[in-house]
């Protein structure tokens, strides 16, 4: 009788040696995809992706599409784990409908986004990137920035990154603003948050910081009228999903003084090149810090995000399920008609 197959896929780059190891002790076979140079796997064709993963039982997964044809075409696949929490690209619909089992990596990265966040708040008040660029222009004199120190901080999306920025901007001694429809009251009674309105939110706060799933009824959520109801001297921070924000309103909104300033890790462009114009003339902006989709990507962020997706295959090959918070869909678990 021949092994049940453990071969595992990992498509994702900075893939820690200790979780192969781990994987490996679990008796699995760990084959980590040798990317082109400059491509990551959401940049790969769905014919690439079959060549990859023909045969695999398990598929570590960053962004690429998980699609009812890809999964057709790879019948031995039992699950799917994103290194990652948003699963938009992923067809949860065919992975139940096809038996199969998709994750996310709930918890191994809130720390990371969370601290990038306050890191583009603080930038964008105290002018970092202003101040270097006419520094290297031969310009020494001072610009005046503003604190986040008992500023109002507005938060859309209160879920595990969410909280973790209440952690932190407690020691700013922040008034903490949440939108109303995406709270937990218990939870922001209790950590002496305000629950308002998006048109309140947006009207009082100095920082809006997102951290929503992206949905249909999330998507473009702050758009132009949106941003119009912002101060005039308040920043917007977009560590989440691209999409969330109306890119091309956000430019003029920036370019008009409509708001003081953009942190933007996340991009519309990243889903639709069409708007990769519009990106790149935000990234041209002074009053824009950017990252390429980084926020989660620290050493130790990477580490603990690795580790959670691998528990998650483990468990599916081994015929276990993993923990609630980590399942998507499950294809295994039938619904009696």
């Amino acid at each position: 009788m021949s092994a049940p197959n453990r071969r595992v896929v990992v498509t994702q780059r900075f893939f820690d040696a200790a979780t192969i190891a781990w994987l490996e002790e679990n008796g699995c076979e760990v084959i980590v995809a040798d990317l082109p140079p400059g491509r990551a796997d959401g940049d790969l064709s769905p014919s690439e992706l079959e060549s990859l993963l023909a045969g695999a039982a398990g598929w570590i997964v960053g962004h690429a599409r998980v699609t009812r044809d890809l999964l057709t075409a790879l019948p031995d696949l039992r699950v799917i784990s994103r290194r990652g929490v948003g699963y938009e690209r992923v067809d949860t619909v065919a992975v139940r409908d096809l038996g199969r089992v998709a994750c996310i990596a709930v918890g191994g990265n809130d720390a990371s986004v969370a601290d990038h966040t306050i890191a583009m708040m603080l930038a964008l008040g105290r002018r970092f990137r202003e101040s270097q660029d006419r520094m290297l222009a031969g310009d020494w004199s001072i610009l005046m920035g503003t604190d986040l120190f008992r500023k109002t901080v507005g938060i859309i999306g209160l879920g595990r990154i969410g909280r973790s920025l209440v952690q932190r901007l407690q020691g700013f001694e922040a008034r903490i603003l949440v939108l109303d429809r995406m709270a937990d009251r218990d939870y922001a009674d209790a950590h002496h948050l305000t629950c308002l309105t998006l048109p309140e939110l947006l009207g009082q706060s100095d920082y809006v910081s997102l951290h929503a799933p992206l949905t249909p009824e999330t998507r473009f959520l702050i758009d132009a009228d949106a941003l119009g109801r912002m101060k005039p001297t308040s920043f917007l921070i977009n560590a989440a999903r691209g999409g969330l924000v109306d890119d091309m309103a956000l430019l003029e909104a920036l370019r008009s003084g409509t708001i003081a300033g953009a942190g933007l890790d996340t991009f519309v462009s990243e889903s639709d090149p069409g708007y990769r114009p519009t990106s790149d003339a935000l990234l041209a902006l002074p009053n824009v810090v950017a990252t390429p989709h980084a926020a989660a990507s620290s050493r130790e962020g990477l580490d603990r995000t690795n580790r959670v997706a691998a528990m998650s295959v483990v468990d599916v090959l081994d015929g276990r399920t993993p923990p609630a918070a980590c399942v998507i869909a499950d294809g295994r678990v039938r619904t009696p008609a």
